[in-house]
């Protein structure tokens, strides 16, 4: 009888403590691992809840670099690209006891026309949008007159106010509220603010452990010197004027850490009336999204690998006949002229083709096209904008590629980038001989590739240059007091 009753006595306790286990596994499930869910079921019981998204980030760039060229001074922003507050004025029309009235306030107040108000009032719909855009100081001249049946909301739109200036750097923002093209395109996930719910007091973000978090989406300040691409656009303006270019770019780049101060572009366009745009093409931004036979500025590289190979001097001689033939094809000069005995440095000066292509005969066919991979002319710089492309140029590069085309591929034809492959290589001689990866957004970090080439055979290969611009085709670069180093191309 009494092992009975033990028995009897410990399955009571059994489930007792089972029971409690349950309901205490329960609390923990509720109290614990449920309760943000919970605690917002329960707000919202309590309190109205509205979602809300975050303001776009801003971008601006410098009005004047600082006297080292390392940053922005704080008092000299350009604003490029801004949120700015419009406003869409409606009515509940019944709730509106004189329509002549509304229409004669609303005519005198913000100069909308009284006819085409009274004729969307007249309409069957309890509701209408009267105007959209209206500023805010037309606005509160509206509230002042409390109007019945008025009611406004308020529209945030992408604003550009330099109009056309870095148009296909900074890209738009498209109707669906998404970044396009350059800065906007690219960076879209650091500018666009985020989505959330709060409170309506707006005390808090429900499921964040912060308090207080800000939807708004960072804002960028650009390396682009507001007065150098001021400049820059300026520059393509006069050309097109002058010379009636189809399409031009300036890039202007810092050789040592791959900084963009300026890139203008032309054709160019107004963002903030990109949807009146009719050729699609004038969005993409022709120094990172077109390819083009670069020409004779190629050379300059010919000569540094064949330089740096130890293969030629500045003062190397060659018998130019005007003409060279390779797999049954014959390259000529420029307007098929003869120079005779010519020394490297006046291959450059004269831009030669055939010096080019005796210059290239000097190295391998393998070493030639690997100098070409570490100039960077197959493969992307890697800038901070939306949609670069870049040309594999197998028709050099794969090795059934024929002779004629590794020497034409000396002198910049037969194979194609962008300038801003062409700007990032030419980087490379003016730096020592490093690679960089352009950059156009400030706060990024140089990024620079092993050395490619001997700071003498780079000396050798700028005072070359250096003549060029003295000598040569390019005399009218020359700057009284500066030593400039250049070189001329015609694709």
């Amino acid at each position: 009888m009494k092992k009975f009753k033990n028995w009897r006595t410990n399955l009571i306790l059994f489930f007792v403590v089972a029971a409690g286990g349950v309901i205490i596994g329960r609390l923990f499930f509720v109290q614990v691992l449920m309760n943000k869910y919970y605690t917002a079921q329960a707000l919202g019981q309590q309190a109205g809840f509205v979602s809300e998204i975050g303001s776009r980030g801003q971008i601006y760039c410098s009005n004047s670099q600082d006297t080292k060229g390392t940053g922005f001074s704080s008092d000299q922003v350009k604003s490029l690209a801004i949120n700015k507050d419009e406003w869409t004025i409606s009515a509940q029309v019944s709730e509106i006891s004189d329509k002549e009235e509304f229409a004669q306030s609303l005519n005198q107040n913000i100069g909308l026309a009284k006819d085409e108000i009274l004729q969307k009032l007249s309409s069957d719909a309890d509701y209408i949008v009267i105007s959209k855009g209206i500023a805010e100081d037309d606005l509160n001249k509206l509230k002042a007159l409390n109007l019945q049946g008025l009611k406004w909301e308020k529209i945030s739109k992408r604003y550009y106010p330099q109009g056309e200036l870095a148009a296909n750097v900074l890209g738009f923002l498209g109707g669906e509220g998404k970044g396009q093209y350059g800065v906007e395109g690219y960076y879209e996930n650091i500018l666009k603010g985020d989505y959330g719910i709060r409170e309506g007091k707006g005390l808090s973000l429900l499921f964040s452990d912060a308090k207080e978090e800000s939807l708004d989406g960072a804002d960028i300040y650009l390396t682009i010197d507001y007065n150098i691409q001021l400049e820059a656009e300026s520059l393509l303006k006069q050309a097109k004027e002058k010379y009636d270019i189809d399409s031009g770019q300036i890039i202007v780049i810092k050789p040592d850490t791959g900084k963009i101060l300026a890139l203008a572009d032309y054709p160019s366009f107004n963002p903030n009336n990109y949807s009146g745009v009719k050729d699609m093409d004038v969005f993409q931004n022709g120094a990172v999204q077109k390819l083009f036979e670069p020409g004779s500025i190629v050379k300059p590289f010919t000569m540094a690998i064949a330089l740096n190979e130890g293969k030629i001097t500045p003062q190397t001689t060659y018998i130019d006949t005007g003409e060279v033939t390779l797999s049954k094809e014959t390259v000529h000069n420029f307007d098929n002229k003869i120079y005779g005995k010519q020394t490297m440095t006046q291959v450059l000066e004269n831009s030669i083709n055939t010096g080019a292509v005796f210059a290239q005969s000097q190295v391998s066919r393998k070493i030639f096209l690997n100098y070409l991979k570490k100039f960077g002319f197959t493969e992307k710089t890697g800038i901070d904008l939306q949609g670069e492309v870049f040309s594999k140029n197998e028709n050099v590069m794969a090795d059934s590629a024929p002779d004629i085309n590794i020497a034409t591929a000396s002198f910049g034809q037969g194979i194609m980038i962008t300038p801003m492959q062409m700007a990032r290589a030419f980087c490379s001689l003016a730096n020592g001989g490093k690679l960089v990866k352009p950059y156009i957004v400030e706060g990024t970090t140089p990024v620079l590739s092993s050395q490619i080439m001997s700071k003498e055979s780079l000396s050798q290969l700028t005072s070359m240059m250096v003549s060029v611009v003295d000598n040569g085709f390019n005399k009218v670069a020359k700057i009284p007091g500066y030593y400039i180093a250049g070189k001329t191309g015609t694709a």
